[in-house]
């Protein structure tokens, strides 16, 4: 598949997280093409601290099988925390409840349908039915911090490099709470912490999910310019 002739800025703004994928494999060649963009990520001392594990076909299957089951007997095993309880009362918490209910209402879920909501949060561990998942692994260097930072840096340009070439795919926090299960099922490094992973295909135009969008908050609730007059202006 060849680059796109998009403008950055148009591949950037069209970039979304796709939540159902046709189950068509890419191409060896393209999964190369954008592992090798994303290897361009910038990294503290240039460590590229990324171990990235792509799964296709039936080992994709397998682990998909195993990810199940580890959520049906409730092995969670992440290796880091992540709770909605830390966002406390203000416009964190705000935010995901709006994502959460504006992607729950795209799937004609309702607020109440506890079940409705586990059995669509399942799909992450089906991986939207895209046919590749890349799991990115870290190592544990002081607090970790730096070393996210720079998985952050790597899996934005894998996802952008994948959006100029006709392909999407999706950030999900959610794989990395079964970090045991897949370490177990890649033979991956105790030591490597699994920190998400990218489910990554063509985007199915037809899913249940394919007219989901957010928006993003204006400039000025994110940014702060000093002596930088202009930046936060509305265009008009």
């Amino acid at each position: 598949m060849p680059h796109s002739s998009r403008s950055f800025a148009d591949i950037v703004r069209s970039r979304r997280s796709v939540r159902g994928f046709l189950p068509e494999p890419v191409a060896a060649s393209d999964i190369r093409a954008v592992l090798e963009d994303a290897q361009r990520a910038p990294s503290n001392c240039n460590t590229q601290p990324w171990q990235v594990h792509v799964v296709s076909g039936a080992r994709r299957d397998e682990l998909s099988a195993r990810l199940l089951e580890a959520d049906r007997d409730g092995r969670t095993s992440p290796d880091f925390s992540f709770d909605y309880a830390d966002f406390g009362d203000g416009y964190y918490l705000q935010r995901a409840r709006e994502q959460g209910a504006a992607y729950y209402q795209s799937l004609g879920v309702e607020r109440s349908d506890t079940r409705g909501r586990h059995e669509a949060a399942l799909r992450n561990l089906e991986f939207f039915d895209a046919p590749h998942v890349a799991l990115l692994f870290m190592p544990q260097f002081g607090d970790g911090v730096r070393v996210a930072g720079d998985l952050g840096m790597y899996a934005q340009t894998f996802l952008l490099a994948l959006e100029a070439r006709g392909l999407s795919g999706i950030p999900q926090t959610m794989l990395g709470f079964y970090a045991d299960v897949v370490r177990e099922s890649l033979g991956v490094n105790p030591e490597m912490r699994l920190l998400f992973g990218i489910s990554f295909g063509l985007a199915d135009p037809e899913g249940p999910a394919s007219t989901f969008r957010m928006g993003r908050v204006p400039l000025a609730e994110s940014v702060v310019a000093h002596d930088t007059p202009g930046v936060l202006d509305e265009v008009s």
